[in-house]
């Protein structure tokens, strides 16, 4: 039975028209916080925030705008609190306005079997957003000429017991990427600090981004926990990182950083947005 998974932010978080979408996504390489063209990079791991597009989109489409044509692994944090801490979804599509994507069922089931932390549920799925909203940008770029793995972390807490599980599960990715023959890259998606001032958030959100272009997955965490971050995605980032150092990646770079103030004016209480490349 071929498994469906339907958009369900489609309308909210994006444009649920096709050819209204595909304008909002091209508005958000043009818009004046957007990358304004394109200059391909080899990227092993890239963060990316998964907020609105009209929010958030124009510092998205600066990953976009430099990913090579791939096969991709989406990490993305469980907003709902429903299902594994490491819940795989193995087989089938998932639609958006734009079309279908198929997930690699060979590639992730050899994920699955490799590593016991990573549990095939697709109730952890079924309602978050933060793997969805990556999927309209890639079908912008290379229509439906890709295949991917969505794997949603529950990262409630960043302690010692979760970083260590974050290290397994991004060296077993690493290690399945290493013997696939095509190229895979690994998506992290997250947004950064949540719902403070934007002078506070800037600062936070610094800090933490000095330790992952470091690739020090260890200070990114303790950071986390030192200035008591909100960053939503800490555990697909740790194992973006991860996967990334396994893989030989020298440096990090960030792209873009801006906030949700800096779309809407309103600085009081804003969430931050980075776009981030590993290679």
């Amino acid at each position: 039975m071929m498994i469906i998974r339907p958009p369900v932010v489609a309308g909210s978080f994006y444009e649920f028209d096709k050819n209204i979408l595909k304008r909002q996504i091209d508005g958000c390489f043009k818009h004046k916080l957007g990358p304004k063209g394109t200059k391909i990079q080899k990227i092993l791991t890239a963060v990316v925030p998964h907020a609105g597009y009209d929010y958030s989109g124009p510092v998205a489409a600066w990953v976009y705008s430099m990913l090579e044509p791939a096969n991709y692994i989406v990490l993305g944090p469980n907003h709902t609190g429903i299902g594994s801490d490491f819940a795989i979804s193995k087989k089938g599509l998932w639609k958006t306005p734009l079309g279908d994507v198929a997930i690699d069922q060979d590639a992730a089931d050899k994920l699955s079997e490799n590593c016991k932390l990573i549990e095939y549920d697709i109730l952890a799925h079924e309602k978050e957003h933060s793997i969805e909203v990556q999927l309209p940008f890639l079908q912008y770029k290379f229509g439906s000429d890709f295949k991917f793995i969505p794997v949603c972390i529950r990262n409630e807490f960043p302690d010692q017991m979760f970083l260590d599980s974050c290290k397994i599960v991004g060296k077993a990715i690493a290690n399945l990427i290493k013997k696939q023959k095509g190229k895979w890259t690994v998506i992290a998606s997250s947004d950064f600090s949540h719902y403070i001032p934007q002078k506070l958030a800037k600062e936070i959100d610094m800090s933490l981004i000095k330790s992952i272009l470091k690739l020090d997955v260890d200070e990114f965490f303790s950071k986390i926990s030192l200035k008591n971050a909100s960053v939503c995605g800490f555990g697909p980032i740790a194992i973006g990182m991860t996967v990334a150092k396994e893989l030989g990646a020298k440096k990090g770079k960030l792209l873009k950083y801006a906030t949700s103030g800096d779309t809407t004016n309103e600085y009081g209480s804003v969430v931050g947005y980075a776009s981030i490349i590993l290679y």
